[in-house]
């Protein structure tokens, strides 16, 4: 059974930085692609970040150089940093592995 966690989200004022975490068990990480994606009130859910088996990584053109996506093999957890925090990048934030196992989201709010 593999189970995803997310962590870390809260309320941030415009400016700040998050760090999202996303705990794997019963699956190593360190195989195949994770990522993020989120889902903002009344909006579609959208993709945010991906990191594949072999370390390319992809960006939402409205985070580039803002977010970063990372993972850490040893504690089979993937992450999420978020600087420069934007009122818009307010939503619920869920990672995934494989776009086949996805945690239960962990929300974030940036006030202006």
């Amino acid at each position: 059974q593999v189970q995803l966690v997310e962590s870390g989200g809260g309320l941030v004022q415009a400016g700040g930085s998050l760090r999202l975490s996303c705990a794997a068990s019963g699956s190593t990480i360190s195989i195949g692609a994770v990522g993020w994606h989120r889902q903002a009130p009344g909006k579609q859910r959208e993709f945010v970040a991906l990191l594949s088996s072999t370390g390319i990584t992809n960006y939402l053109d409205s985070v580039k150089g803002r977010f970063t996506i990372s993972r850490d093999n040893e504690k089979n957890t993937v992450y999420l940093q978020m600087n420069s925090l934007k009122p818009e990048d307010t939503a619920v934030y869920y990672c995934h592995k494989d776009w086949q196992y996805w945690g239960q989201g962990t929300q974030v709010t940036v006030s202006s």
